[in-house]
């Protein structure tokens, strides 16, 4: 629901700060397990969100479809038709160099070929801009029972005991202050992240790889000018200027991002509406309209804390990194989940506050990760486009040889960061609380590629049940035990989750419709409610009761495996 302003003290089980994508769906996540939200939000209550974000990933979108809010964006965006390809062209209205073919909305779960055909989930990424993405989410989360919205709403101060979080939230309207009481406080609110500050963490990194100057334009006749079959993304190749457009609504819509170079150190060093026709490939007979100006900066960092005790960061609050590969928000909304059922565990009784050390010990070190993959890419590309031969656009043999090896090369390099399955399905949770320690390590990933497993710490890989629903459907609110061999006995630990009051879900895998995927190699799998993989063996330990309680942050060690001699019969 939405809420004025009042001068009583409000009180949840915990406060949101920011309700942009990752607020949002740390609300949606946290009432589906009954928890009671507040959310302060600075903005008014459906004000357009700036033109950020374009996409969502495959594994946001399984989250999504799990909080039933998977099908409402589906529907939203590009035109159904509308090719989600991404094309490079000498400049937008030029000739095309190579084109990496990504389904449209209407295609996209049906089509398998292609570079992210064959992607092993449910739910396919879906290119959607943020202007459209964010006012679904918010009008579900605003609808869900338990949450409260609190819009021109700022927190100013917070102070914690061992009991929970008191903040301050000033009415910036009205200028009334009110207090706000949780168990927890969560800090979703960017980059210049006040929730940040006040817990006393730095960003740490490199705080300028590249600036963008970026704008979004109105250009109805645009789109007539492109010859061939339109795209979400082009990128413009040309010694003139090197750009990037995005198709926004699929009609008369754009967001234009000029890359700037290293001796171009100012958003205004460069002529914006000259860049904008370089890139477009258009004269100054063409007319556009600028809506807004969208500069942002490139960056590399991460927060040195993503904890103080009950109070929380994620998002662009904990990280901030180039968007390559789209991982800005959809590394944030991971973030919100990985937290969600880690803080519903402890408000429901079951989980131990223990296991809130879990948050930290498993995103920061991913976000290490992800980020340095997209920083590498970011030096790529600038190189790239440093290299771009001066006749390029030239008539004859020689101009087309010469793009056509230009196109080989922008494939082979973007291939990887468009249809990037590594990031998607390859990271996996290392030196945590809540994962057995194998001796077998997680496979490697790349940006682009990466190898299904079962090893603690994994994504447990998908597979169609037998009734027709996804394996994550099938998925409990806390734990759920995947057994791939029916005959092997799993009422011990059953019975011991019960006693600890640990939901805990059993699905057998040994009538599933796909033939079970190699990665299966144990019995049984241990998985948690954000699809990673905590325990894997050959039957149960001896003592499922230690297994539990480990589960539940309330033990130092976890149960060691138990080798899959039996799993071959499953």
């Amino acid at each position: 629901m939405t809420s004025s302003q009042a001068a009583t003290a409000l009180e949840a089980d915990v406060i949101i700060v920011g309700a942009g994508p990752v607020g949002l769906t740390l609300a949606m996540d946290l009432a589906s397990r009954g928890v009671r939200v507040l959310i302060a939000e600075t903005r008014e209550y459906a004000q357009p969100p700036s033109v950020k974000c374009n996409h969502v990933s495959a594994r946001t979108m399984e989250q999504f479809r799990r909080l039933g809010v998977a099908q409402k964006l589906r529907d939203a965006g590009l035109p159904e038709d509308y090719p989600n390809d991404v094309v490079f062209r000498t400049r937008m209205t030029g000739t095309e160099l190579t084109r990496i073919p990504i389904p449209s909305r209407r295609e996209r779960y049906t089509r398998t070929d292609g570079p992210d055909g064959w992607w092993p989930t449910p739910e396919p990424p879906h290119r959607i801009n943020q202007i459209y993405l964010e006012p679904i989410l918010l009008e579900h989360t605003a609808a869900l029972p338990g949450v409260t919205l609190l819009n021109r709403t700022q927190v100013t101060e917070f102070t914690q005991d061992k009991h929970g979080v008191q903040a301050q939230a000033l009415d910036l309207d009205g200028g009334a202050t009110r207090t706000l009481r949780a168990r927890y406080l969560v800090g979703c609110d960017g980059g210049s992240s006040g929730v940040r500050k006040a817990m006393g963490a730095r960003l740490e990194g490199t705080p300028v790889i590249q600036r963008v100057q970026s704008t979004y334009i109105r250009a109805p006749e645009l789109g007539a000018r492109v010859a061939g079959q339109p795209a979400w993304c082009c990128y413009a190749v040309n010694p003139d200027r090197c750009g990037t457009v995005f198709a926004i609504d699929g009609h008369s819509t754009w967001l234009v991002h000029n890359h700037l170079n290293a001796e171009e150190p100012e958003f205004d060093s460069v002529d914006r509406d000259r860049a904008i026709r370089d890139i477009l490939g258009v004269g100054e007979d063409f007319h556009y309209e600028v809506i807004s100006k969208e500069d942002w900066v490139g960056r590399r960092l991460v927060a040195t804390r993503f904890r103080e005790g009950r109070v929380f960061i994620a998002g662009d609050a904990a990280h901030l990194w180039v968007p390559y590969a789209g991982y800005g928000m959809n590394a944030g909304i991971a973030d919100a989940l990985n937290l969600s059922w880690l803080l519903g565990a402890c408000i429901q009784g079951w989980g131990s506050p223990a296991m809130l050390d879990a948050y930290e010990a498993e995103r920061q070190p991913i976000t290490e990760q992800v980020s340095n993959f997209a920083m590498d890419h970011a030096q790529k590309m600038i190189r790239a486009r440093r290299a771009v031969p001066p006749d390029i656009e030239a008539e004859g043999a020689q101009g087309e040889a010469l793009r056509a090896e230009v196109g080989r090369e922008a494939y082979d390099l973007n291939v990887q960061q468009f249809c990037c399955a590594g990031l998607n399905f390859g990271y996996y949770y290392a030196g945590s609380p809540l994962i057995t320690h194998e001796a077998e390590a997680p496979p490697p990933y790349t940006m682009g590629d990466f190898t299904p497993s079962t090893v603690p710490g994994c994504r447990a890989p998908h597979l169609w049940l037998a009734d027709g629903r996804s394996l994550y459907d099938a998925f409990g609110p806390g734990y759920t035990l995947l057994r791939c061999d029916a005959s092997v006995p799993v009422g011990a630990l059953v019975d011991a989750a019960e006693a600890a009051g640990m939901p805990l879900a059993v699905v057998d895998l040994a009538d599933a419709r796909d033939a079970l995927p190699e990665a299966y190699t144990h019995a049984l799998t241990l998985c948690r409610a954000d699809q990673h993989v905590a325990w894997r063996g050959a039957r149960l330990p001896t003592d499922a009761q230690a297994l539990v309680a480990r589960l539940c942050g309330r033990a130092a060690r976890m149960p060691e495996p138990i080798p899959s001699e039996a799993c071959a019969a499953g």
